[in-house]
């Protein structure tokens, strides 16, 4: 079998993005919509003239009194992971490794990013928590005076090192003889770029996160993607060409997929997030991150791929071979062989009726 092209890859990806898109949209957000609203304490009845309007707010009260007991399940005590010697020579290191854990879990805001995982999993059916190790490059300026001529070699010659201001004078010194000799003395400013990474764990919105509709679990999905708006410079940062970046677009706000969502949390008065007109690397642009099993090489085996699409049109812009999509999900009532459930707003609306 040949291998795959770059445009039937394009296509591919791009069909498959929009038909898990087309999914949640017509059979998932208007259910996260309607409890959402209902957790607001309102409800789709209409108000009978002559009646009172008050309406009992059971949906929140039922969510606000579950989540605390939940959230005791995984907080009552400081090993949120224990590792298990297999025997007395792995005490040392189940320790360490279970200690390095609980330490990560504080690290990265662990009780924010439980507390609102289990929150939409009550409300929006599902809680969504994604993972990754971010990798950064740091860049540190340094000012040196006196250097010698070794020690200036030593400073340039590692790795990432550049000279940004480098001045040179000659002086007198006396040598193990007595004699005077001549001396370089340098004064330098040099940059140091070097990558640095660190684990992130990071809630993400429901309505950022699409499934294939077949999907039983992440782990079997056809496709999982995150699709987000992303200011044009961070994807320039990304190490994308500043020409690629600039023929990339956003979304509409009426066309915006999960924008009434969006509304719900933010209010009506959501905008832009002070976009500069005069600043075009703060443009907002539509980024996805899909992972997808593809056979990409011909050989009839499909492996997972990590793709960076831009646009509404889903350009690829970046692919490479996976090992395992970095989502976990919370869900409090799961449907048995489907990816999406009930949440607890749903058991409830028509009590709030």
């Amino acid at each position: 079998m040949p291998h795959m092209t770059e445009e039937e890859i394009q296509s591919s990806i791009k069909t498959a993005i929009q038909d898990a898109i087309d999914y949640v949209d017509s059979d998932i957000a208007g259910q996260r919509e309607r409890a959402q609203s209902y957790f607001d304490g309102n409800v789709d009845l209409e108000h009978e003239e002559g009646r009172s309007k008050v309406v009992s707010t059971k949906v929140r009260d039922v969510v606000r009194g579950a989540k605390p007991s939940l959230m005791r399940i995984f907080m009552a005590n400081n090993k949120f992971v224990e590792f298990v010697p297999k025997g007395p020579e792995d005490v040392e290191s189940a320790e360490q490794a279970t200690a390095y854990c609980h330490w990560v879990f504080n690290k990265v805001g662990g009780y924010n990013v439980l507390s609102n995982a289990i929150h939409d999993s009550l409300v929006k059916k599902v809680g969504l928590v994604k993972v990754w190790w971010n990798t950064e490059t740091i860049a540190k300026t340094y000012t040196y005076e006196n250097l010698s001529d070794d020690e200036v070699q030593a400073l340039v010659s590692k790795d990432g090192v550049e000279v940004v201001e480098h001045s040179q004078e000659i002086e007198m010194e006396m040598d193990e003889e007595g004699l005077d000799v001549d001396r370089n003395v340098h004064s330098m400013v040099i940059t140091h770029k070097y990558e640095e990474g660190e684990m992130v764990v990071e809630g993400i919105p429901p309505e950022e996160f699409f499934i294939d509709g077949s999907a039983k679990s992440i782990d079997d999905a056809y496709i999982v993607c995150h699709r987000s708006e992303v200011r044009a410079g961070d994807i320039v940062a990304m190490g994308i060409d500043q020409d690629v970046v600039d023929d990339l677009d956003g979304s509409d706000e009426d066309s915006l997929i999960g924008n009434v969502e969006k509304i719900q949390r933010f209010g009506p008065s959501m905008q832009d997030d002070g976009e500069v007109d005069n600043d075009p690397s703060m443009r907002l642009v539509v980024l996805t991150e899909a992972y997808m099993r593809l056979d990409v090489e011909g050989d009839g085996i499909p492996t997972l791929h990590k793709f960076l699409c831009g646009g509404t049109d889903y350009k690829v812009l970046e692919m490479e071979p996976w090992d395992k999509t970095p989502f976990a999900d919370f869900q409090v009532d799961p449907e048995p062989h489907a990816f999406y459930g009930r949440s607890l707003a749903e058991l409830v609306l028509h009590d709030q009726d």
